[in-house]
């Protein structure tokens, strides 16, 4: 009997032991659960906030994309980088909140960031130049550019390469990074054009006459010579082998290499029917006994 009792009352003193133990770890779970459940509804708080403020800049800055009409690309392009960076920030905040430490998560960032920007640094060199190049439209398809010793009609403009096609219809695709920091003479930019000729005449010709006989030329092509521009038609120097006559007009960028053809086989033929020289370069050779 008295064997039965103190198994009994082991049985109970254990009993009385569990139940101690698992109170004593509700009475702790309870206030971290509450306090994680706090959290939670913080943080899914701060989520849905965030969401849509980073919605509403989005939405900002797409319609100042449309005001200042930047390049569908570009603006996409950036609105995306935009958006990757706002939830990355979010996602920061939202781990700060939940007590997550986000040290070792930004220096893993910037590391894998440093990484990659070495190892792409041509890339993103032609990429910020072609960000450059559409946002500040130094030109656009279509326009006749000179640049890195090249010239071509645009035929398509890329956030990495522009791309030109050669009057003999050549393909060439250039890096926007050397582009962009390079001179780009934009030759159909204006809707007008100086066209200079420059016209050798002989020291034996009479200049009065032949400033007379150009101005006869730029006369009988005045439907293509702008006159409200001026004419222009002097001594640009005085050369080895002849004088130089500078003769400029003002036409429309469409009809420039078209008048400049012209103008140049009208004053050979009225040179020529007026006798009036051109020189050409020669070599007297002298040889003494």
């Amino acid at each position: 009997m008295k064997t039965g009792w103190r198994i009994a009352n082991i049985e109970n003193v254990l009993d009385e032991d569990i139940v101690g133990t698992i109170g004593g770890y509700w009475d702790k779970f309870w206030p971290v659960a509450l306090a994680f459940l706090g959290k939670l509804v913080l943080v899914l708080v701060i989520f849905l906030l965030g969401k849509k403020l980073i919605n509403w800049i989005l939405k900002l800055i797409a319609k100042a994309f449309d005001k200042t009409q930047v390049d569908v690309g570009v603006a996409g392009f950036i609105g995306s980088i935009l958006k990757v960076v706002l939830y990355f920030l979010l996602i920061m905040v939202l781990a700060n909140v939940a007590g997550i430490a986000t040290t070792s998560i930004v220096a893993l960032v910037g590391s894998v960031g440093l990484t990659v920007g070495l190892a792409l640094q041509g890339s993103l060199s032609n990429f910020a130049g072609g960000v450059l190049i559409l946002v500040l439209k130094p030109f656009r398809v279509g326009d006749y550019i000179v640049a890195q010793g090249l010239e071509g009609t645009v035929a398509k403009v890329d956030l990495f390469y522009t791309t030109i096609l050669t009057v003999d219809n050549r393909t060439v695709v250039l890096p926007n990074g050397t582009l962009s920091n390079g001179s780009i003479v934009n030759v159909t930019n204006e809707p007008e054009r100086r066209l200079d000729l420059i016209v050798p005449v002989g020291y034996g010709d009479d200049i009065r006459r032949v400033k007379a006989l150009l101005a006869q030329v730029a006369e009988h092509n005045r439907e293509r010579i702008l006159q409200d521009r001026e004419i222009t038609i002097v001594v640009a120097d005085f050369g080895d082998d002849a004088i130089q006559m500078a003769f400029r007009v003002w036409v429309k960028r469409e009809d420039y290499w078209a008048v400049r053809a012209d103008l140049l086989e009208e004053v050979k033929y009225t040179f020529d029917e007026n006798g009036i020289t051109i020189p050409y370069r020669q070599l007297d050779v002298y040889m003494k006994q």
